[in-house]
């Protein structure tokens, strides 16, 4: 499961990564407003914790804004602020569920899997890009009506594309969803496996899907 932790208290975010990836979850942390709208935007989480106080804006805005943007995943928000009407604020700006500071953290893990197992009844099974057909569930892929094998990291890696098709994606985005956030993006590993995907899902079609924008990352899509 991967969550996307975004808050500014750092001591508090390391106690969290560390007793997540003991729960083996894969957490990636974003420490202020601007980078919790990037890296929702970019990635691909399983849950989406949040707090309400961040150096440079409001929690309860940028779950709005991200549930403006079409993003479903299941939000909990985690906050010092206890107040009835901070809670009911973060409700109804999209939040799934609300936590309040101190909490014990088997019960902030256990709120992060309930809000997980959440996430396949609203997230779509099935992605069509041209001729391109990718089933998430099954992992079933086919082009042009033809069956494609892939490995566990090729079919991670095109469904991190056809989940952002049309957007440019930079490396970084791509080796957290495809290894964690802990992958050196400066390998060329990513390259590697681009270049065995492009073999099986492009070199013998048309039109052509996956394009390199150099210094920016890749683009998915005719």
């Amino acid at each position: 499961m991967r969550v996307l932790l975004v808050e500014d208290d750092r001591s508090l975010a390391e106690i969290v990564v560390a007793g997540m990836r003991e729960q083996r979850l894969t957490v990636t942390v974003a420490s202020s407003a601007r980078e919790g709208r990037e890296r929702a935007e970019l990635g691909d989480y399983d849950v989406i914790v949040l707090d309400v106080m961040l150096p440079d804006g409001s929690g309860f805005e940028l779950c709005a804004w991200m549930r403006a943007r079409g993003i479903t995943t299941p939000i909990l928000m985690l906050t010092a602020r206890d107040a009835i009407d901070d809670r009911v604020l973060g409700l109804e700006a999209g939040a799934d569920d609300y936590l309040i500071k101190p909490f014990a953290f088997r019960e902030l893990v256990a709120r992060v899997r309930a809000l997980g197992r959440r996430r396949p009844a609203i997230a779509p099974a099935e992605h069509r890009v041209a001729d391109l057909h990718v089933d998430l569930g099954s992992h079933a892929v086919t082009r042009g009506g033809a069956p494609i094998r892939l490995t566990a990291k090729e079919f991670a890696l095109l469904e991190f594309f056809v989940t952002h098709a049309g957007v440019v994606v930079d490396r970084a985005s791509i080796t957290a969803h495809v290894w964690d956030e802990n992958h050196d993006p400066f390998t060329n590993v990513l390259e590697v496996l681009v270049r065995r995907l492009r073999r099986k899902i492009d070199d013998d079609f048309e039109p052509k899907l996956i394009h390199t924008l150099r210094g920016s990352g890749y683009r998915f899509g005719p």
